[in-house]
C-alpha cells in the first residue's frame, strides 16, 4: 500500500495537468501588496493538495464502506452492473444521434 501511494504521489506531482491548474489557478489569491509571493503561492499550494487529500480519503474509506455492503448482496452488483451498462448504451445512443453543428 505504501509503495501505490509513492507511486500516486510521484505520478500527481510529474502530472503537467496539475502544474498548469495551479498556475492558472493559485495567482489570483496571491496578494503581491501583502508582500512574499512567493511563501503564498506555496501556502496556497499545501492547503489546496491537503484539501484534495481529505477528500480522496473520505471517499476511499466511503468506497470501502459501500463496496462491503454491495459484496454481501450479489444481486444488487447484478443490478447495478446491468443499470450501468443501460446508461453507457444510453449515452452512446445519444451521442449517435447528436447533431452536429454545420461548418
Amino acid at each position: 500500500a505504501q509503495q501505490a501511494f509513492r507511486e500516486g504521489v510521484l505520478v500527481e506531482a510529474l502530472n503537467p495537468k496539475t502544474a498548469a491548474f495551479f498556475l492558472a489557478f493559485i495567482p489570483q489569491f496571491v496578494d503581491p501588496a501583502e508582500g512574499h509571493v512567493a511563501l503564498q503561492f506555496v501556502v496556497l499550494g499545501f492547503v489546496s493538495v491537503a484539501l484534495n487529500t481529505l477528500a480522496d480519503i473520505l471517499v476511499a474509506f466511503a468506497a470501502s464502506g459501500i463496496r462491503e455492503g454491495a459484496t454481501a448482496r450479489p444481486a444488487l452488483i447484478r443490478r447495478l452492473r446491468k443499470a450501468s451498462g443501460a446508461a453507457m448504451m444510453a449515452l452512446g445512443l445519444g451521442l449517435a444521434l447528436a447533431k452536429r453543428p454545420s461548418t
